[in-house]
């Protein structure tokens, strides 16, 4: 997509540009680096996967079905368009990772018709992490009724696929409106020990709902102890931190660790300090594709770096 692209200027044309425009990251591994590489160009059977390495895993991220506002009042909708372009990748990762809010208060008739979307995908394995919108009821009794076995109803766990190690962590369950995350003293020890003994240039991925570093402490965006769990991944040569919350692509690279939030499938999020807080941000139909658009990724191999670039649709 670029901006030589006319789009159809009425809310659901606007929708479709959320669905083309900023849905999902897809991520490959070229290389033994992971770098991430936006969904629509993923998509497009142009593109060749010998040029961007076989996709390893897709992430999704607050699709927050329930919420029905004018923001995006058909967040169902916009979840399947994405769907829809996930399947119609030439080569498909085997891995989905959605990084939580995957309902808006946490229902069960809402995980319910989540669980019915996204059994639609066509990759084998989905692995996820609480939001907290997925557990409103405080011990999040529907998502763990759903997701729990792989962590053993704690919430956190890891798995390895094709050589990386994936860490899942939950920085939601004390969670206070616009207060940072938080892990834990139990949690920050479990990584501790799941991390010993592995060889320094394993891939890591980690994934969480709440940013893994502080993007804006006002507004809550950011996990309070952090900085203990990347005491434990600095040695990595190479370490990627997904997370979701804020709606919208951040960025930060800090020795071998890169950072990378995502978009939403339900509705953008102002950016940090513009306005009074966080929350749906409900903007006229024409102007919702400037807000969205596709990342294009470049590789320096000597000495190894990877430079993101964000494009917005218009």
């Amino acid at each position: 997509m670029s901006s030589h692209h006319s789009f159809d200027p009425s809310r659901r044309g606007a929708l479709k540009c959320l669905a083309f425009g900023g849905l999902g990251t897809v991520f490959v591994l070229a290389g033994g680096v992971l770098t991430p590489v936006e969904l629509a160009l993923a998509a497009d059977t142009e593109s060749s996967a010998a040029s961007t390495g076989v996709p390893l895993f897709l992430q999704i991220s607050d699709s927050h079905i329930g919420f029905n506002k004018e923001a995006n009042p058909d967040v169902a909708g916009t979840l399947k368009q994405t769907i829809e372009i996930v399947n119609a990748m030439p080569v498909k990762p085997a891995l989905t990772i959605h990084t939580g809010d995957i309902t808006h208060l946490s229902k069960a008739s809402e995980f319910d018709l989540a669980a019915q979307l996204m059994s639609g995908l066509k990759i084998t394995e989905l692995h996820t992490v609480p939001g907290e919108h997925d557990v409103t009821d405080g011990p999040g009794t529907e998502y763990f009724k759903r997701f729990g076995q792989a962590s053993d109803n704690r919430g956190y766990y890891s798995f390895d696929h094709q050589g990386v190690h994936f860490v899942g962590l939950v920085n939601v369950m004390h969670f206070k409106p616009n207060g940072l995350g938080g892990l834990g003293d139990e949690q920050l020890a479990w990584l501790e020990n799941d991390l010993k003994g592995r060889s320094s240039s394993t891939p890591i991925v980690v994934f969480a709902h709440m940013p893994m570093w502080t993007i804006y402490e006002p507004w809550g965006w950011g996990t309070g102890d952090a900085g203990q769990a990347m005491s434990y991944l600095k040695r990595f040569g190479s370490v990627t931190v997904l997370n979701g919350h804020i709606h919208q692509i951040v960025s930060k690279v800090e020795g071998n660790i890169t950072f990378h939030t995502a978009r939403s499938t339900a509705y953008p999020q102002p950016t940090a300090g513009n306005g009074s807080g966080p929350g749906p941000l409900t903007v006229a139909s024409d102007q919702l594709p400037k807000m969205l658009g596709v990342t294009r990724i470049s590789i320096a191999e000597h000495p190894l770096k990877a430079t993101l670039a964000d494009t917005t649709l218009v």
